[in-house]
């Protein structure tokens, strides 16, 4: 067996070790580490290899599952009394905390980081958490530390703790919400809210820690371009014990709440992604000065540089409808440098008028939203896509593909088309750039958004699940792989 597997499943072991100490808090295995330890040492002195190195790296593991399980039952004790002592001088006053009414402790994990960091979950965390610390919640974000260089410590009265994740398109998501769920497992918050299924994979883990989990399904992410097979079926795995290893489950549109009903048989809360509602036009012009933009005359598109977004279809698009002093404005970035990123950027190069700004974020992208003529997302996959809520916010005239995620926000039906099809894209582009979007429509637009992704109300209805999830308890067996009765 080679030397790093040996470190991996002694790793594993000792993380199992502390998972199932912190959770049954007692000294059961000891009888059987201490035989694994003098077993260990027989076959070590013996010199021997083949069998005998094989039973010895088995004794290492059962060495290091013992380790791990008395490590974490002492911790357990100790930080049970610590919490025990907590919430008696909480309800005592001692802490200036109303006895009836107790905060509620929430860290949030699985996704990179915010403020300002690229990604739809990460928008949704930065536009949910500070409402939720608005709203009796002690909100901590667990960031990755390679996106969050100088960034606040307290932000919006949330705290954003930076915890190590490697640089991997791979491992960093999964990598790092193992260590923020040990993290979380020594902390003790009362909620630990997964975003995304990638990094559910770890649920259980949360679960035998104690720790009372809500997951997000942002989207089917396995459906993503970018994946190869085997990044898939971890993903389809984060899915299934995201879904049935957890305290309570939001989707953010009924399509996919549809699906986890279907696929898992598990209630699930449709709590969508939101939207500020944009008082007026942002007057301020330097990020279109910057990038050389005329107001109302260009075509903006936010998103990540991914394979599904479908940039290209776009610029293809643009390139055959012909629009005269208009331009084309693709804002986002790659986070890690592909085929696709670089294709794009080779046919953004051969025509003066595709602008490829990069990500922007803060005033630069309120202004870009706010001067834009037309918003186009033709993406093949989407959650609930948070750019295009913002720019119908901003009282923009929108073009979707006719993707589930997109239909539910239910624009006027001649403003889809099918993923892919150029031609019919090139001709709405025609039609809209002569069809200025009347003031009429853009109330019209900005009232329907009012009505069901405004995120006040979604804070609350966020709290609302973590308030049931605390009356259910951490180990209720109903929030246990439990079936909802079909309907």
């Amino acid at each position: 067996m080679e030397f790093p597997s040996v470190i991996a499943s002694v790793t594993m072991c000792m993380f199992l070790g502390v998972a199932l100490g912190w959770r049954f808090t007692s000294y059961v295995l000891i009888p059987g580490g201490a035989n694994a330890l003098v077993i260990g040492l027989a076959v070590a002195s013996m010199g021997g290899n083949g069998g005998h190195s094989i039973l010895f790296i088995m004794s290492i593991n059962a060495i290091a599952l013992e380790i791990g399980f008395l490590f974490g039952a002492s911790i357990a004790d100790y930080l049970a009394f610590r919490e025990a002592d907590w919430r008696g001088r909480a309800a005592r006053g001692g802490l200036g905390v109303a006895a009836e009414n107790p905060p509620i402790s929430v860290m949030m994990v699985g996704l990179r980081g915010c403020p300002g960091v690229q990604g739809g979950v990460e928008r949704h965390v930065e536009q949910l958490a500070p409402l939720l610390a608005a709203r009796n919640c002690q909100v901590e974000v667990i960031a990755r530390a390679p996106h969050m260089a100088s960034r606040p410590r307290y932000w919006r009265g949330v705290a954003v703790t930076r915890v190590w994740a490697p640089r991997s398109r791979s491992f960093e998501a999964i990598a790092h919400t193992a260590v923020a769920i040990l993290y979380a497992a020594a902390r003790r918050p009362d909620i630990v809210h997964i975003h995304a299924i990638g990094p559910s994979i770890l649920a259980p883990f949360a679960r035998l820690f104690g720790l009372r989990v809500v997951v997000t399904h942002h989207g089917c992410d396995y459906d993503r371009l970018k994946w190869g097979r085997m990044a898939k079926l971890v993903l389809k795995m984060g899915e299934f014990f995201g879904m049935r290893f957890s305290n309570a489950r939001i989707a953010v549109s009924s399509g996919i709440a549809g699906h986890v009903q279907r696929r898992f048989h598990v209630p699930t809360v449709v709590i969508p992604n939101g939207v500020m509602i944009d008082s007026g036009e942002t007057q301020t012009t330097s990020a279109l000065e910057t990038h050389g933009l005329t107001p109302k005359h260009y075509i903006l598109s936010v998103g990540r540089l991914v394979p599904e977004k479908r940039h290209t279809d776009l610029v293809a698009a643009f390139e055959k409808a012909r629009t005269p002093g208009w331009k084309l404005v693709i804002v986002g970035a790659s986070d890690f440098p592909s085929d696709y990123s670089r294709t794009l950027e080779a046919m953004a190069r051969k025509s003066p008028n595709v602008v490829m700004t990069g990500f922007q974020s803060g005033t630069a992208l309120r202004e870009l939203y706010s001067h834009a003529g037309l918003f186009m997302l033709p993406s093949s996959h989407e959650g609930l896509s948070i750019a295009l809520l913002e720019a119908m916010a901003a009282g923009l005239r929108v073009l979707a593909s006719d993707i589930p995620a997109n239909r539910e926000v239910q624009l006027p039906e001649r403003c889809y088309f099918c993923v892919g099809d150029v031609d019919r894209m090139s001709a709405l582009i025609g039609d809209a750039v002569t069809r200025p979007f009347s003031e009429e429509e853009k109330r019209a637009q900005c009232a329907r958004l009012a009505e069901r992704y405004d995120w006040k109300p979604i804070a609350e209805q966020t709290l609302s699940v973590y308030s049931r999830v605390m009356d259910l308890g951490a180990w209720s067996k109903s929030s246990w792989y439990r079936r909802a009765p079909q309907a």
